[in-house]
């Protein structure tokens, strides 16, 4: 089966293998020169982006629908991946595009009641990813990609600004009883690298010294006898993420105050 043949069966028959009226939309959080970066997606048919996102299989758990639609997009599988909102309430949240864009860009003729055009809720998810580690991958209802700062979001399609906000809020909440540090950064950094990292999650100011104390006193982090050589006189010790305290932390929800 081509492309062409995937996209027709898919808008003809994908409500047998999914859950129709239903989806999950994406927020995937990367870190990159010191900004906080959103994955955003162009959608064929639209003069506009949107999140990533896709439909649940008609008998697969939510969470697995959620990691194999990450998977999908960035082929990669050990994610930090948190629900955070149901949205509905919204008039024009729906997915994807009229009967007529259909027929122009894909070639299917469809009802009028096809189940891609009615009206959809959508669960919201947030990831936390390395950005360097990613391997973006488009389908056949996108054909490209750009990861933007979260300072200078546009508007978006299908009124997912709404989410972007809410998914925004949440990890800045996580990030007081969650060491999330751990999926944003490289597996060893500098204390001015995670210093940085937080400072720009959470938008303020962090006095350094008392933010690297608590990280070590609380056994998140530990140092390395590795420096990193950036320059004349300047070789900043490395540190990275102690996995099993690390794991304690996110299970315990270890409150931080910064």
């Amino acid at each position: 089966m081509n492309a062409q043949e995937e996209v027709i069966d898919f808008v003809i028959n994908g409500h047998k293998d999914y859950l129709p009226h239903v989806s999950i939309d994406s927020v995937i959080f990367g870190y990159h020169h010191q900004q906080l970066k959103i994955l955003l997606l162009k959608w064929i048919g639209h003069s506009g982006w949107g999140l990533p996102g896709g439909f649940i299989k008609s008998r697969e758990p939510l969470t697995e629908a959620a990691y194999r639609i990450l998977k999908e997009r960035t082929r990669l599988s050990d994610l930090f991946l948190q629900q955070f909102h149901v949205f509905g309430d919204s008039p024009y949240r729906v997915r994807e595009r009229s009967q007529a864009e259909f027929r122009e860009k894909f070639g299917p003729i469809t009802s009028e009641d096809n189940w891609l055009f009615q009206r959809t809720l959508s669960i919201g998810y947030f990831a936390l990813v390395d950005y360097s580690k990613v391997d973006i991958t488009t389908d056949f209802f996108t054909d490209d990609f750009y990861w933007c700062d979260v300072n200078e979001v546009p508007f978006l399609l299908f009124d997912q600004n709404e989410v972007v906000e809410m998914a925004l809020k949440m990890l800045r909440l996580a990030i007081y009883h969650q060491p999330i540090g751990y999926n944003l950064l490289p597996e060893k950094f500098t204390i001015p690298e995670i210093h940085s990292l937080y400072q720009t999650i959470l938008g303020k100011e962090l006095d350094q010294r008392n933010f690297s104390k608590k990280l070590l006193t609380l056994g998140l982090i530990k140092k390395l006898d590795e420096r990193r050589n950036i320059g004349p006189h300047r070789s900043p010790y490395l540190y990275q993420f102690d996995k099993a305290n690390y794991e304690e932390a996110l299970n315990q929800g270890i409150v931080h105050t910064y």
